[in-house]
């Protein structure tokens, strides 16, 4: 079996596969048949191997190259015993080249092609070689008919490259999209099933790289790069036994207007799980004595306005600013005294709408919208943000510089035009409740309290925070509090810790 499960960090554009592929057959001369031949018989290994007692296919092919790979998986489980319903959506006429090749050979060993009309033989998976990468517009008529029919069946679904209808740069669902149990991708990683809805519609992603040579990517820069704790875990280093609460930062947190003390105390909370070494709350007169109260860790400052926020300022290293921060003038007026300052930031929820509406550049802040936000940063709406989040993070680190965090399924970390959107590739829908973001605020800034640069800080830390929510989301992702991430974050940072 060539496909793997550990997938490679690259992500590539629909564009730079097919430079790829062309690479492959022109430079290294690997005929595409060749390639055809390999796609199909890995996804038909993967089927073996993920539904092991299936014997009746349904493969539901298009007329393109991802219709020719259907053909060789049709043919390998025909001549492995199987029952193949192989079903065609198109004109028979229009398959041309690789494709027509297999489809001649799927039928010599006696194979019978049936024109589409719905799903009605009962089966043990459904394979789906309809579109694949080249997908740019909606789906409409019997395409649509198809997918629909396709998603109504019970039978489990292998997406072949990339679910049909996904777009496979956006991870925009393009009117309506196979959503798949499985998906081998072959040769690059598409970066649109990592991102909005790609992780609903592809479910679990595989890859095979179709046993092309190394060389052959260098004629790509990746579109984007996977990010997951596993690979960031050595940023912070081993602490010396000497060290002391000086070494590792002082963060102040700013917010908690009425009604919102809970957000600033779990920002706070998260930086000091994190590692930062000294975490001030600056926020209303009437929060302070509570929140240290239930935190005592945390050095609560009731301030009336900037005047009373000036000395917290001088002492702190690094600004987290945003948690309930609120949209009275209390809250402007804090925000307007933090930006005249030249400490790097941290900057969310409320915080970034009052910036949408006197929008500022700088190098040192994190920006950390999730898409409504960023759709009021960039004055469109969340689902424009939605359509493309790989272009809108790239909008908003243009417009508003920095480094930005756009969060949603698939958190994109946007750094500068030249290097790779970095995509976490963890967390779960638990995360959908209040305080999260919170929390990632705090986190991030901790990160940053303790001498990460901006960018590795809001990468490490978005993809810490999403490893602490899965872990948490063990003991179910419906009813998952922000707050139960917190013993996770220290778990989770020190895994490796050894006193020697």
């Amino acid at each position: 079996m060539s496909f793997t499960e550990i997938l490679p960090r690259n992500l590539y554009c629909a564009a730079q596969v097919r430079e790829l592929d062309r690479t492959a057959i022109e430079t290294f001369s690997i005929p595409g048949l060749t390639l055809m031949e390999r796609a199909g018989s890995a996804a038909f290994d993967l089927l073996c191997r993920v539904w092991p007692e299936a014997h009746v296919i349904t493969v539901v092919c298009g007329v393109g190259n991802n219709g020719g790979d259907g053909y060789v998986l049709a043919r390998l489980a025909l001549q492995a015993g199987k029952t193949v319903h192989l079903l065609q959506l198109g004109e028979v006429e229009k398959i041309k080249g690789d494709a027509l090749t297999n489809f001649d050979r799927f039928i010599e060993i006696g194979g019978e092609i049936t024109p589409f009309e719905t799903i009605t033989e009962e089966c043990d998976v459904i394979v789906d070689g309809i579109f694949g990468t080249g997908l740019e517009r909606e789906v409409i008529g019997a395409w649509r008919q198809a997918i629909e029919a396709i998603n109504a069946s019970a039978s489990p679904i292998l997406a072949l490259d990339i679910p049909s209808g996904l777009h496979s740069d956006s991870g925009q669902v393009l009117g309506v999209a196979v959503k798949a149990g499985a998906t081998i991708s072959f040769i690059g990683l598409k970066r649109g099933a990592f991102t909005g809805a790609g992780p609903e519609q592809c479910g679990q992603v595989l890859f095979d790289d179709l046993a092309v040579p190394e060389a052959v990517y260098a004629v790509e820069q990746p579109a984007a790069k996977r990010v997951e704790w596993s690979m960031l875990t050595g940023l912070l280093g081993r602490r010396a036994r000497d060290a002391h609460k000086g070494n590792f930062g002082h963060l102040l947190v700013v917010g908690g207007d009425h009604g919102f003390s809970g957000a600033v105390r779990m920002a706070g909370e998260a930086a000091l799980r994190t590692g930062a070494g000294l975490v001030t709350v600056a926020t209303r007169p009437e929060h302070a004595a509570l929140l240290n109260t239930v935190r005592p860790e945390l050095m609560c400052h009731g301030v009336a306005g900037a005047s009373a926020l000036a000395p917290l300022l001088q002492r702190a290293t690094v600004i987290a600013i945003g948690p309930g921060l609120g949209k009275s003038p209390w809250g402007r007026e804090l925000l307007g005294a933090v930006l005249e300052t030249k400490l790097p930031l941290v900057v969310d929820a409320d915080a970034l709408n009052q910036l949408a509406s006197e929008p500022a550049r700088r190098d040192n802040w994190i920006l950390t919208p999730h898409p409504g936000e960023a759709a009021r940063l960039l004055g469109m709406s969340a689902a424009e943000i939605q359509s493309d989040r790989f272009q809108s993070a790239r909008q908003l680190q243009e417009r508003y510089g920095g480094v930005v965090v756009l969060k949603g399924a698939g958190t994109l970390i946007s750094a500068t035009a030249t290097e790779p959107t970095a995509v976490c590739t963890a967390g779960n829908p638990g995360m959908a409740t209040a305080g999260m973001g919170d929390v990632l605020t705090g986190i991030i800034a901790g990160m940053v309290a303790q001498g990460l640069s901006l960018n590795d800080a809001a990468t490490s830390g978005v993809c810490l925070h999403a490893a602490a929510a899965d872990r948490a989301a063990q003991a179910g992702e419906r009813g998952l509090l922000a707050n139960d991430l917190q013993i996770e974050l220290r778990l989770l940072l020190n895994t490796d810790w050894h006193p020697c």
